[in-house]
Parts: structure tokens; sequence; C-alpha cells
């Protein structure tokens, strides 16, 4: 007598008796439609059976392709291997990279003959919520962005073992990769105002389907290219051609989309959460006020400062000094003007109007980081009034009760008095004012 046994259902009631006879017509189940892929369903590998009893599974309804079943790891995190089958349509070729949320995977579809990403979410209740919610986002873009050319592209999304998994165009590596690959090279001023403009093109168009990104930072901006390009870095003059430092990578194509809609909100949703990664986080969100729209543009100033720093500046200071006291000691009269170039001047300018100020600037700040480095409250309002000035009074005179502390009588900022380390202090102390910043920027 044969035994019939399904491997890939390991349901703890699953009947895996032989039966005593054949079934008769009137004991047989009605066949089920042919499975079908569609999105916003279950795959054909995941689709469960109509019937209470899982004997009654009919031949056909079985993961054909599929890895053997393996619980998640402690986090929830869905276990793989390279080159196993996620579903029979999408085969696996690496990994993208893990979040919080869960695992990005580089997968390769059977289907449409085309590599595409995919994120599988954990199998936790709120990441499976979330996961929901960034697909009916998605899906919204999806119908306004015609062309697909602001915001990533969603092909299909399913329910895989209990993970939800979200299918995305496949696209180049995000502005951070790219920068920490460069080190921390800067981009150029064109290009950078070329990422702001589609930048601030990609916000206004959610912001016009009344939706918040809330979590705009250089890891969810990504290129939609991998192509790269070299070219001589002309801040280092110290190197020689023969030292790779001399070149700098940059992209060959400036086109970029928005990702990661995981915590992005509707306007109508509550808005007194905290919100957005601490470096780019805005003050209304620190001080409790409720965020909305603006919360993104701040965001954007923060990430288009990050692009334009310059990072290694103890290679293109003592670069330029040496370049400077060059040209000073080889004056000739009447021909001053001739022999300084344009760094020199504006060296010699940023000097004049700022004092040394410009000196630390190009020491410690603006490479190629975040411009706000801190993980404290009090620390952050500091080094957003000595980048930008006070916080406007309004603001400070509706603070919340938890962000009262940070404040004396009169609404002035207990700092430095507040501060928790003199590390804290010089951290932001060494942070130059907004002048200085554009002037710098304008120069290098």
């Amino acid at each position: 007598m044969e035994t019939q046994r399904i491997t890939e259902f390991p349901h703890k009631n699953m009947d895996k008796r032989p039966r005593k006879r054949p079934r008769l017509t009137w004991d047989m189940p009605p066949p089920l439609p042919p499975p079908k892929v569609v999105p916003g369903m279950y795959c054909s590998q995941e689709f469960v059976s109509n019937y209470p009893y899982s004997s009654l599974f009919y031949k056909g309804v079985t993961r054909n392709g599929s890895p053997p079943w393996r619980p998640d790891d402690k986090d929830g995190h869905y276990i793989f291997a390279i080159g196993e089958n996620l579903t029979p349509r999408y085969r696996i070729i690496s990994k993208m990279g893990e979040g919080t949320f869960g695992q990005v995977l580089e997968c390769f579809d059977n289907d449409k003959k085309e590599v595409v990403a995919i994120k599988i979410v954990r199998s936790i209740h709120k990441y499976r919520e979330a996961a929901m919610i960034e697909i009916d986002v998605l899906q919204k873009l999806a119908r306004h962005d015609v062309g697909g050319t602001r915001c990533v592209q969603i092909r299909n999304w399913f329910d895989y073992r209990n993970h939800i998994c979200i299918v995305f165009e496949k696209l180049g590596p995000s502005l951070y990769d790219f920068l920490r690959k460069n080190s921390y090279r800067s981009f150029p001023i064109d290009l950078v105002r070329e990422l702001g403009r589609q930048l601030l093109e990609s916000v206004a168009f959610m912001h016009d389907l009344r939706l918040i990104h809330t979590d705009l930072k250089p890891e969810n901006i990504l290129l939609v290219s991998s192509d790269y390009i070299k070219v001589p870095d002309y801040k280092f003059l110290s190197r020689t051609i023969k030292d790779g430092s001399y070149f700098k990578n940059l992209p060959k194509s400036s086109a970029i989309k928005l990702i990661d809609f995981g915590s992005t909100t509707f306007e109508h949703q509550d808005h007194n959460y905290v919100v957005s990664t601490r470096h780019y986080r805005a003050p209304e969100v620190i001080l409790g006020l409720g965020w909305n729209y603006p919360c993104d543009l701040w965001s954007v100033g923060c990430i288009l400062i990050e692009l334009c720093s310059v990072s290694n500046s103890e290679f293109y200071l003592p670069s330029l000094c040496c370049c400077f006291h060059h040209k000073i000691s080889n004056l000739k009269p009447g021909n001053m003007t001739m022999s300084l170039n344009i760094d020199c001047w504006m060296f010699l300018f940023l000097i004049v109007m700022f004092g040394f100020e410009v000196i630390f600037l190009l020491f410690y700040s603006l490479a190629g980081e975040a411009l706000f480095q801190t993980h404290e409250n009090l620390e952050h309002l500091a080094m957003m009034e000595r980048v930008l000035g006070p916080l406007p009074q309004h603001m400070v005179l509706r603070a919340d009760r938890r962000a009262e502390k940070y404040f004396r009588r009169g609404a002035r900022l207990d700092w430095p008095e507040g501060a928790t380390s003199r590390e804290s202090m010089r951290a932001v102390w060494k942070l130059p004012r907004l002048q200085v910043i554009v002037l710098y920027l304008l120069a290098v």
C-alpha cells in the first residue's frame, strides 16, 4: 500500500496515515483552480487549502522548487542560502542589506528574466503590519508616478512562510554607500545641485499626495545606475597621479529615486511621535511640537550639506597652504592678482571675514559626515543654534514638558551649562556657522 506524505507543509495535525481504501467520487473535494501569482495575493506556493484538513490538499498545491521549511532565527529573520528559490519564480543571488525591518535580497525573476530586489520583512506582527502599510503607500505612489522616475517601483508582493515579501525594481547603490566606497569624497557642486533638484521634486510629489516620508537620509536615496567614472580630484594637490587618492569616483548618471516608505504617513494621521533618523531630525520633532511636511525639508537640507562636504581635509588644508605659500613666495611686483589662483583668494577671504574659524572648519567639520553628529537632544539643539542661531521663540515657548528641561528661564537654551562632558562642548563648538559653510562650499 502506497503512503503519500506531504513534506512541504509541516503542520502538527497533518494526516500522514495510509488510506484503507481509495477515495470515491462523492468523497473527493471539488478541484481547485490552478494557482496564479497575483499582486496582493498569496503566491501559488503558499496557497492554503479551502478545507479544514490537510489531507484534502490536492496534488499540485505544494511548494515545488522551494527549499525545505526551516524556522526563522531568534529575531524573526528569514533564513536562506544563496542559490535557493524564494518560491519557484525567484532565485536568490545575493544579500544586499539588512535593517530593523528585515533583509533585502537580490533575486532573479524566472518569469520576466530580470534581476529584482526583494524585501523580506521579519515574521513579527508589528513589522508585518508596517509592511502592509508600506505596500499601500507604494501602490499609491506607483499609480501617480508616471514613468516611475521619482520613487522606487513595486513589482509584486506576497506572503511567504509568514514573511511579507515586497518585490522592487533593482536600482544602484545608495548615496551613502557611494560616498563610503569613495572614501567620503564630496560630490561636485553641479552634481549636488542636480541631485537636490530631483530630491526636492520627489518630496514635492509625495507632499502633493498628502504623504510625508519622515525618514529621508542618504541611505534611502538610491542611484538608478551603478556605473561610475574616475576623475582627478584637484583638491588633493600634493598627490601624484600614481597615488590612488588623486582620483575619485563620480556616478555616470545623476538619476535618483526614493526608497523605504515604511515610516511614511498620511497627512491626517497622528504626528506627535518621534520620527526621522537622529542626524536628520527637525527641531520641532525634538521639542515635541508635532510635525508635518517641513520635517522632510529639514532632512533635505542636512543631506545636501553632507553631499557637498569635503573629506580628508587634513590633506586638503596642507595642500592649500603649500600652494598659498608657494604663490606668496614667488610674487612679483605688479603681478599679485595674476599669481594667486581662486582657491588662494578664497582662503584669504574666509580668514579675513571669519577669522580662524575656517581653519577649524577645514580640519574638523564637513568631513563627509552628517552635519549634526550627536545622540543627545540638548547637544543636538545646541548644534542647531551654533549653525543657525537661536531657536525661534515661538517654538521654544510651545515646547512640551519633556523638552522644557533643555531651557533656562527666559527661554534660553541650557548650554553650555547643561553639557554632559567636555567632548560634548567641543563637538558643538567646532561646528561652523551656516554662512561659513556656504562660502566654504562655494570655494571648494
